[in-house]
């Protein structure tokens, strides 16, 4: 007997997003008090699940473990997995590389996270990092590049990673 297949529409484009959401809130990139408005769209995509309607009805100032629970509780329920923090943040160094790329973001700015903690698999990925200082005022020391020259090669190097194929594409 053969599986029945996934509609389409409304409920696959929910889905998906859920799923993304799923993968920025594993890499710290989306606020609790977010996800009731986030189940909220979810569900006028046409994801509906009984967890994701009890959760798109709390108040953003509910309590955090009370969200995070319905959450987690919704993915589940929608079929979606929560990826593996390592995974996550992979996904979150890609869309920095792409924000650094289309200016939403200065050189400078990438110094303020813990990137240096993230664990890179790919050689585009070590790349891209290797180039991110733990703080903007030391990249003459540590790197030994003028800040125009580092500049350049950060660019260059997100250019190289937005460019490469993902390991994963689930993110």
């Amino acid at each position: 007997m053969g599986t029945t297949p996934e509609p389409v529409g409304a409920t696959r484009s929910g889905r998906t997003s859920l799923g993304e959401v799923a993968c920025r809130y594993r890499a710290d990139e989306i606020r609790l008090e977010d996800l009731p408005m986030i189940a909220a769209e979810a569900l006028a995509a046409g994801l509906d699940t009984p967890t994701l309607c009890e959760l798109a009805g709390l108040p953003r100032h509910a309590d955090t473990r009370e969200i995070r629970d319905a959450f987690e509780q919704a993915l589940s329920e929608a079929g979606i997995e929560l990826p593996d923090r390592g995974l996550a943040r992979r996904h979150a160094l890609r869309r920095l590389a792409a924000r650094l790329i289309a200016g939403e973001i200065a050189a400078g700015d990438l110094a303020t996270d813990d990137w240096w903690e993230t664990e890179a698999e790919t050689a585009e990925e070590r790349s891209f990092l290797s180039l991110i200082q733990h703080c903007a005022c030391c990249t003459e020391n540590t790197l030994g590049l003028d800040r125009q020259t580092w500049t350049a090669e950060l660019r260059s190097a997100a250019l190289t990673l937005t460019s490469s194929p993902p390991t994963d594409p689930a993110c």
